[in-house]
């Protein structure tokens, strides 16, 4: 028996059909014509998915920048079901990581999944997703109209020592140091807190401000 081949393709102005076709059926919004414009001039960031030569999967990202950080969005990753738990999301979504590893400079990767779709969600959280945000009303013209915000925060290539070349600000402006709980890769760590009663970002660290 042949073994099947999943490969990921380029889209191109001579594809750009196939892949709205592909988005018509498995997802249930629609995208204009600037979507498409764009994924045109995605890069990799656009990938169609082949199972043994037939187009049946595409997974398409932007970057977007908040706060000064680069955060990659996920707008679309889908396979037709036919063709389901065949590894092709798997793929798509190894794409979407190899990419930001080798780029080194993301903040992290997020989407928006519908709340009933849990598929979806356990997907996800398999290569270490979380639900971080529940947005309501997120969707127009689906039920529910509800979406889960999936983050993964990638991991810092920053070290410890930034933080202590950072504390000589606080001492300047006159606030106490008691301790703060830094989080990395979704787990708690806690180095110091800062009184002060607000977040504080430094980096990759997240600061908890406690009386």
């Amino acid at each position: 028996m042949t073994r099947a081949t999943i490969e990921l393709g380029d889209v191109t102005p001579h594809n750009l059909q196939q892949l709205k076709r592909l988005n018509q059926v498995v997802f249930p919004v629609s995208y204009n014509d600037k979507f498409y414009k764009d994924i045109l001039e995605a890069g990799e960031l656009a990938k169609l998915a082949y199972y043994n030569d037939i187009v049946v999967g595409a997974v398409c990202c932007r970057i977007d920048v908040l706060d000064g950080s680069r955060r990659l969005y996920i707008m679309t990753l889908g396979c037709l079901a036919p063709y389901r738990k065949r590894g092709i999301g798997a793929k798509m979504l190894e794409h979407v990581l190899n990419y930001v590893e080798k780029d080194g400079d993301f903040h992290s990767i997020f989407l928006h999944v519908q709340v009933n779709n849990q598929s979806a969600i356990d997907f996800y959280k398999k290569f270490g997703f979380e639900i971080v945000e529940t947005k309501e009303q997120y969707y127009k013209r689906i039920e529910p109209a509800d979406a889960h915000v999936l983050m993964k925060l990638l991991r810092p290539q920053n070290n410890l020592t930034n933080i202590f070349e950072l504390l000589p600000s606080f001492f300047d402006s006159g606030l106490t140091i008691q301790k703060v709980t830094c989080v990395k890769e979704m787990e708690m760590e806690e180095y110091f807190t800062v009184c002060n009663d607000k977040f504080y970002v430094f980096d990759i660290f997240w600061f908890q401000a406690r009386n």
